[in-house]
């Protein structure tokens, strides 16, 4: 093959590659406001793609692998999928599906119980997180469950969650607190302030919600620092705004013997009501610097949208 040959197959390729990434994604506008580039609040707005891709619905959870190059997402019906985003000049522009894999038990049968939330990494090794059987487990990259780790009491009892539905929606890995989760919505008998608790130390700390109706704790993220991202959806009816909340939280200010609340601040808030295209945002992790992807869950329903946004911390 001579020197233009090559040149012409690499070009192929390259248009073959585009062609099938861009069938799978298309950028939609986040905000009528603000554009691709431009600041809001504490963020950077970096681009956002709405999915397209077949069969894949119900995404909840995100995880970046930086060494594989690899998003990680996990879906309500555990089903794990390996995607890789086209990232241009700091910009997302488009998806590309690796892999798709089915959760499953040590023997490789299919896991029964299916209600997968919460996913992060650690060590190669994916931690996912359950509700109505609330769990956290670790599984390879392929989806095949390597063990399960004991959770404190209180979150051990689907008795004590407000139903089946509101148990172990979000996990992150802290440096120093290990392991970390935090119920949907506070406990039964516990008030009306989120927790967040870490399996390691057996620790807990607290937040004010979002002061929104229902404003749900859906992801968690660590920082560099040991900071944590909390992400909260509050929805309460289609006459009522969506609302998206995006906080920082230090966890080392709590005096837990005392009671108090954790410091935060206030990162975005997406509204929808208020000109953002904004769906049932539930997933959100760490790409590098300060980068971030978050993605919704479009609870397998023709009327809602499975949206990737990237966005830049700032400030």
């Amino acid at each position: 093959m001579n020197f233009k040959n090559v040149i012409i197959t690499i070009l192929l390729i390259i248009a073959t590659v585009s062609c099938v990434a861009s069938s799978l994604s298309h950028p939609i506008a986040f905000s009528n406001k603000y554009k691709s580039g431009e600041q809001y609040m504490n963020i950077r707005l970096r681009g956002t793609l709405e999915l397209t891709i077949p069969k894949i619905s119900e995404l909840s959870g995100l995880a970046w692998d930086k060494d594989e190059k690899i998003l990680y997402a996990i879906s309500d019906n555990a089903d794990l999928y390996h995607l890789k985003p086209q990232i241009v000049n700091n910009t997302l522009v488009g998806i590309r599906l690796l892999s798709a894999y089915k959760l499953t038990k040590k023997n490789g049968k299919r896991l029964k119980s299916r209600d997968s939330e919460g996913l992060a990494i650690l060590n190669g090794q994916l931690i996912i997180s359950f509700e109505r059987k609330p769990k956290i487990a670790k599984f390879t990259p392929k989806g095949r469950l390597i063990s399960k780790y004991r959770l404190p009491k209180k979150l051990a009892k689907i008795k004590n969650y407000h139903s089946k539905n509101k148990a172990l929606e979000a996990v992150t890995i802290h440096p120093r607190l290990g392991i970390l989760t935090a119920p949907e919505y506070p406990l039964k008998n516990t008030g009306n302030k989120h927790t967040i608790y870490s399996l390691k130390t057996k620790r807990k700390w607290t937040i004010p919600a979002y002061p929104a109706p229902n404003s749900a704790i859906v992801a968690l993220e660590t920082l560099k620092d040991g900071s944590i991202l909390i992400l909260e959806r509050a929805f309460s009816s289609i006459l009522k705004p969506l609302i998206i909340s995006v906080r920082r939280v230090w966890l080392s200010t709590c005096s837990c013997s005392k009671g108090d609340d954790s410091e935060f601040k206030q990162i975005a808030v997406f509204n929808n009501f208020k000109g953002w295209e904004i769906d049932n945002f539930e997933g959100l992790t760490h790409h590098k610097d300060n980068y971030f992807f978050m993605v919704s869950d479009d609870n397998d329903s023709k009327l809602q949208k499975t949206l990737l946004t990237y966005w830049e911390l700032v400030n």
